[in-house]
């Protein structure tokens, strides 16, 4: 990551968390990734979430969560320090967002995180297809006429 470019992107030291707000790590090497985050980041209107790419050479974990987990999977940082990852993760992000608020709300169903897990982990298997279909598919459509 280079310099901060907004005013939610924080340094790359694992530790530095939001004090209000929910601290996001992302694999900024993968398109799919960065479209996820670029679209949080239009949607936090009340400037909850700190952002911490994790694919940056700056990046250090600490004892909570390592280079290699943060790449592997989703993490948030909670204001209070409390590490959450997978489908939980996401559900902290959208209880963070007004306009996704309503989702996190139906996540209080029982049984619907688990639900969630079970689909974020086989997208864990696919990601890799994923994000190389993405990335056929955005460039295409940047441009259409090459082949």
């Amino acid at each position: 990551m280079n310099a901060p470019t907004c005013p939610q992107e924080t340094e790359t030291s694992a530790t530095k968390a939001s004090p209000d707000g929910v601290t996001i790590y992302y694999d900024g090497s993968c398109p799919l990734c960065t479209a996820e985050i670029d679209y949080y980041k239009r949607a936090d209107t009340e400037q909850k979430l700190s952002l911490v790419d994790v694919s940056s050479e700056r990046f250090q974990g600490d004892e909570q969560l390592s280079r290699a987990d943060a790449m592997a999977r989703f993490h948030i940082r909670m204001p209070d320090g409390r590490q959450v990852s997978g489908a939980r993760a996401f559900v902290e992000v959208w209880r963070a967002l007004p306009s996704w608020r309503w989702l996190a709300r139906l996540s209080r169903i029982p049984g619907v995180v688990q639900i969630q897990e079970m689909a974020y982990r086989g997208f864990l298997h696919l990601r890799p297809l994923v994000v190389r279909s993405y990335t056929r598919f955005t460039r295409k459509a940047q441009h259409p006429n090459a082949r």
